[in-house]
């Protein structure tokens, strides 16, 4: 009589330890996909805000007036929108005092501008902690499960008077199952993670950039 190795009758024998760490790897490769997707969205939208402000920057207008056209809008900014709205704020601010010293105008804007980078990266890099997470981990915790249903299918060989490999084999296919789940949730991880690490660098980059040159504007209209 032929054992039943089909995938998902493999499953629902497997012993309830490796039963528990499939339903876990499982449960957190759909958390991972969807972080990836979202994370997916959220870098194509802030590459094209940042395309789109920066167009409107370098057209030639008056800083004034796009200070004025987009800082209504301030708390759904983001990206080099909202770093100029900050750094731009605060020189206007600065300015205004009286016996204001040029330098120390800008370096108020850039500290500004310096806090706005920051909270912008910190939410571009939201759940690429996971994904690395996922990543690093899940082989292992799938490596646990094959271990324990290698280490139950042995442990039946001990009651029996002639050991036979069609005896074993069902409960090491049932154990290499979640190895393979652990690859399957940490191979898309770690791709996708390296993969938007990299963006978000080369996003911060941009807008350190920006930072530095708008900045330079700010010190030519000071000395002005």
């Amino acid at each position: 009589m032929s054992a039943d190795l089909s995938f998902f009758s493999l499953i629902a024998g497997a012993s309830v330890v490796v039963q528990l760490v499939m339903l876990l790897l499982l449960t957190v490769s759909v958390l991972s996909w969807a972080m990836i997707f979202r994370k997916r969205s959220a870098l194509h939208d802030a590459r094209t805000d940042a395309d789109r402000f920066e167009e409107r920057f370098w057209s030639g207008g008056d800083l004034y007036s796009l200070y004025n056209q987009i800082s209504p809008r301030s708390e759904n900014l983001r990206g080099l929108a909202n770093i100029f709205v900050a750094g731009f704020q605060e020189f206007t601010r600065l300015r205004k005092k009286a016996g204001a010293d040029p330098t120390s105008v800008v370096e108020g804007a850039q500290r500004s501008m310096r806090v706005s980078l920051s909270r912008e990266i910190d939410d571009l890099e939201t759940h690429l902690s996971f994904l690395a997470t996922v990543g690093s981990t899940s082989p292992y915790v799938g490596l646990f499960g094959t271990v324990w249903g290698i280490m139950n299918a042995f442990r039946g060989l001990a009651n029996v008077q002639q050991a036979t490999l069609a005896m074993v084999a069902p409960g090491i296919a049932e154990a290499l199952i979640a190895t393979a789940m652990g690859l399957f949730a940490a191979i898309p991880a770690v791709i996708a993670y390296n993969r938007y690490s990299n963006d978000v660098e080369r996003l911060e980059n941009r807008y350190d950039n920006f930072l530095e040159e708008f900045s330079s504007i700010l010190h030519r209209q000071a000395h002005d």
